[in-house]
């Protein structure tokens, strides 16, 4: 008579295997004996020994382990290991993207194995039947993405805990009493991370810095930028050694650049703008064209390699706008004095002068150092007024304001000409298949305490594509200058790729539910219909839901020495030229430009790449800091006016809410679905909806609706609506 086999005794054995294959799997590269399995599994008894020794030949047997050295143990070499960058969403979902691989890894909370969000992980992959997704499981943790967080802390007694907002953080940080930096209860901090112990639900952290009280405006500023690793205040040796430089206009120094003080120049900047890193001059040359001149604010004259000053502005990369203050790249002795083209100065540029005909159509250019006056400085206001009055005459004063302002005949007559020829430069761009992306931006009118009294939007009119016009011009000029040489010399260009197939997909799915539709055929037709279909939304209810769909489906735009060309403003060649004041970038082409123009051998490719990912990394940054304070402020502008009822557009409907955009502030809420009291609903995918289950009632993207706010978080940046209703 067989022997009968016990189901609990095959059970235990089993679960043994999968112990021992997981102890393995964490550090596959490491052989282990019987004796440090025990360990790790926590038992010393003979009879567990015993089995472990056991089931350790049986999965050599299996080929599921190898033996490497006698009584020495590893898992059988396997490809179903990769690497690749943790993803965990607001909700607390994993996913692992691997380069080259289509599908994602999912990783579930109990395989994450102390994994956060952008860490770069090796992850075992596995699939549980056939048709599943992909799982995998945290094997190692290669490289954590940050190791420093903000958030508000709770003291007790003996601890303190750290809940940090914005990183998709499953746990908060544990902070011993000894290490709160005498943080206290409700203070926002930046805490860092010194590590996780193994048996530990929370990481353990030290607070380095008390950035105020959790809720008031710096506090609340300072975090956003603390965030994300953005400093504030320059190092003392920085301002030191800015202040040391000469900044006097030097006669010998003139002497080496093209003099052009006697053209007729000015800048036309916003009219709250402290710096002016851009000026136009214009000048009538005898055949009947025009000199058209591009300056730009020679900021490589006074930021030199290896010193302090460089240094610092490699790592900040980029000036950082926040809505009630700029936090720049250089010290505000460059910024705001030296590097500033202000009217009626002597400045050290670097130029693009250009020769142009009546038909817009460039003849020459010319490229290098200058040295100019600006004659007078206009805010995009006044020179806006210039352009409406000035149709079939020329004004001699302006008014804005209800303040009448003297303006030279010669001065309006140049904005006027380079006003028609920007249109003519315009044209062309557009027929070309440029792509016109004039999103409204969103402003605040803030009082001496920078709390939010009112929003407007800003709209860019003639005045504004003048100067764009311009600047494009001379930043492909650039670019194209360099990039046509042979052989090729490294660069650094700003590439935009060519749209992802599955994003415009996307679009196309959402806005046929407005009745619009794209042609995709090719490049050019695809161009041209995203170019009407953002005509076509101009002034509807729809159009900034429309315009942030469109501009989410692009690639982003990055620095590299690799030119593909720049997709969405149809040019081969492009680069960034014209504001070395707040992009170091700029500084580089700048640099660049002059050591070529000066018979430079080809600068090294790599150094300059690796100075691009720095610079794209920092810009993007950079731009969620910005996103972030314009959140911020939209909360504080809402919390006093909680009682109004305010009309909106459904932005957004997801299986946990309704987002309702408001339409005359552009302030993004959410409607919690579990708020909806009136029935149970059901988030519909295909219709981009939520549907009533009893009474069928629905609401869809792009539906107007009256809300009410019902909660601000100003920590959070996060606002809840109340729904009122459809509008009829």
């Amino acid at each position: 008579m067989p022997k009968r086999k016990i189901p609990g005794k095959r059970k235990e054995n089993d679960n043994f295997a999968k112990n021992i294959l997981a102890i393995l799997r964490k550090d596959h590269s490491k052989p282990f004996n019987y004796k440090q399995i025990a360990a790790k599994l926590g038992v010393d008894d003979p009879s567990s020994r015993n089995q472990i020794v056991k089931t350790l030949k049986k999965l050599q047997g299996e080929e599921a382990i190898q033996e490497i050295e006698r009584g020495k143990y590893i898992l059988t070499p396997s490809k179903n290991y990769v690497t690749g960058y943790m993803d965990i969403s607001s909700r607390g979902k994993g996913y692992v993207v691997v380069e080259g691989m289509e599908e994602d890894i999912l990783v579930k909370n109990k395989h994450l194995n102390k994994a956060m969000n952008g860490d770069m992980v090796e992850v075992y992959v596995f699939k549980r039947r056939k048709g599943d997704k992909i799982e995998g499981e945290v094997t190692k943790i290669l490289e954590r993405k940050r190791t420093e967080f903000v958030g508000t802390i709770q003291v007790s007694d003996k601890f303190a805990f750290v809940e940090c907002q914005g990183y998709s953080m499953y746990t908060d940080i544990f902070v011993p009493k000894s290490k709160i930096n005498n943080a206290e209860s409700g203070d926002k901090v930046l805490v860092r991370m010194d590590g996780w112990e193994a048996n530990s639900d929370s990481p353990i952290g030290s607070v380095i810095k008390v950035l105020g009280k959790a809720g008031e405006h710096n506090t609340e500023i300072h975090s956003i930028l603390a965030q994300y690793g953005l400093p504030y205040d320059f190092p003392a040796e920085v301002e030191a050694y800015a202040n040391g430089l000469n900044t006097s206009i030097q006669e010998n120094e003139i002497k080496k650049r093209r003099d052009v003080r006697d053209t007729l120049t000015f800048t036309i900047d916003p009219k709250d703008a402290k710096d002016f890193d851009d000026a136009l001059s214009f000048k009538k040359l005898e055949n009947g064209n025009y000199e058209i001149g591009i300056h730009i604010a020679d900021v490589s004259h006074y930021v030199k390699p290896g010193t302090v000053l460089d240094e610092e502005a490699y790592e900040r990369a980029t000036s950082v706008y926040l809505v009630d203050r700029v936090v720049p790249m250089l010290p505000e002795v460059l910024s705001n004095n030296a590097c500033s083209l202000r009217p009626q100065e002597e400045k050290y540029t670097f130029s693009a002068i250009f020769e142009i005909n009546h038909k817009a159509e460039v003849l020459n250019k010319w490229f290098g150092r200058t040295v100019i006056y600006s004659d007078a400085r206009f805010a995009y206001e006044e020179a806006q007024q210039i352009i409406e009055t000035g149709e079939g005459k020329i004004p001699s004063n302006i008014s804005i304001n209800g303040s009448e302002y003297q303006v030279k005949p010669e001065i309006t007559a140049a904005v006027l000409e380079m006003d028609r020829l920007a249109k003519i430069l315009r044209k062309n761009r557009m027929h070309n298949g440029a792509i016109s992306f004039d999103k409204v931006e969103v402003k605040f009118i803030l009082d001496e305490k920078s709390n939010p009294e009112g929003v407007y939007f800003k709209e860019s009119k003639d005045a504004n594509k003048l100067i764009e016009e311009f600047m494009l011009l001379a930043n492909r000029s650039v670019a194209e200058f360099i990039g046509k040489q042979s052989p090729k010399k490294t660069f650094v260009y700003r590439v935009h790729d060519e749209p992802d197939d599955e994003k415009i997909a996307a679009l196309e799915n959402i806005i046929k539910r407005f009745g619009y539709k794209l042609n995709t055929l090719d490049r050019k037709t695809t161009a041209s219909s995203l170019n009407k279909l953002l005509q076509d939304v101009v002034g509807k209810k729809e159009q900034n839901l429309v315009d942030t769909l469109a501009i989410r489906s692009m690639s982003k735009a990055v620095y590299t020495t690799n030119n593909i060309g720049h997709y969405g403003l149809a040019f081969d060649y492009y680069t960034h030229f014209t504001s070395p004041i707040r992009r170091y970038p700029d500084v580089m082409v700048h640099r660049l430009l002059q050591y070529y123009l000066d018979g430079g051998k080809n600068a090294p490719e790599e150094k300059y790449e690796e100075y691009c990912g720095h610079s794209s990394d920092m810009e993007q940054l950079a731009s969620s800091a910005e996103r972030d304070s314009i959140k911020y402020m939209q909360v504080k502008y809402m919390m006093d006016h909680k009682d109004q009822e305010f009309l909106g557009v459904i932005s957004g409907v997801t299986e946990w809410g309704i987002y309702v955009e408001i339409i005359s502030n552009k302030c993004e809420g959410m409607v919690r679905l579990q708020d909806l009291r009136d029935d149970h609903y059901v988030f519909n995918r295909e219709e981009f909806a939520v549907i009533g289950s009893r009474s069928h009632q629905t609401y869809r993207l792009g539906d107007e609706v009256y809300v009410k706010v019902k909660n601000a978080d100003l920590v959070k940046k996060h606002l809840d609506f109340t729904m009122i209703g459809l509008k009829k």
